[in-house]
């Protein structure tokens, strides 16, 4: 049964907050190296950091694979669901990142099994405990949404928004910028996740995982800088 559109947008308010204790904050996603190697380093170079990973990595893993998750709980496919967490996993090549997505799904499904009793989730959470599948939080993000009731492209929207805070967030500590600055790259981001949500509608599957090797690279090199502030 659909909530009304006020209860709706706070469920997604609730989903999508970078402050949901499953630990995004902590995840810098390759920006950290972008930084030390000097390529992030003022308003401009991270605004185009940000607009770069949602187009030509989000858009092609993790958002497809929110949207591709969001149609099969609608379903309700368990069987889909957790292939698709599989290729989810094979297709993360840095052991950071994918590390991080594991801990990311598995601390949203460890929130929302308390909060709701969707059969098909709490059955995919039980796949995740005993290690059928792996739990990566974009397939979480979209199977749990769906269940909801929500809108894809909200959910897309949402998704997107979450992950352009935190990688602004970390920015502003990082680069450095001044909060105002952060405040300003997220607000003309706005027509642009728009833009990127809609698009991702469309993806073909056999794009679904299309590989970012600089991303992938940066992420890697990660491991080994002299120091970190993040996880990945």
């Amino acid at each position: 049964m659909r909530k009304n559109n006020g209860n709706m947008l706070l469920e997604l308010l609730h989903i999508s907050d970078p402050t949901l204790p499953i630990g995004g904050y902590s995840h810098s996603n390759g920006l950290e190296t972008y930084i030390q190697q000097n390529k992030v380093k003022d308003v401009v170079t991270t605004t185009e950091f940000v607009k770069n990973m949602l187009l030509y990595n989000y858009k092609f893993n993790d958002g497809v694979f929110v949207r591709d998750a969001f149609y099969l709980a609608q379903k309700n496919d368990l069987e889909a669901l957790l292939e698709l967490d599989n290729e989810s996993h094979a297709l993360k090549t840095p052991m950071e990142v994918r590390e991080g997505s594991l801990k990311l799904g598995t601390r949203l499904l460890k929130i929302y099994v308390r909060l709701h009793d969707f059969k098909l989730m709490h059955d995919f959470y039980q796949a995740v405990k005993e290690k059928k599948t792996p739990g990566h939080f974009s397939v979480v993000f979209g199977m749990i949404t769906a269940l909801l009731g929500a809108e894809i492209i909200d959910v897309l929207s949402s998704f997107y928004y979450n992950a352009a805070v935190n990688m602004v967030t970390n920015s502003v500590k990082m680069v450095p910028l001044g909060q105002m600055d952060g405040q300003e790259i997220l607000y003309k981001l706005h027509e642009f996740i728009n833009i990127v949500a809609h698009e991702t509608l469309t993806i073909d599957e056999e794009m679904r995982g299309l590989c970012n090797p600089a991303f992938d690279i940066r992420c890697m090199q990660h491991e080994n800088l002299y120091s970190r502030l993040y996880m990945s």
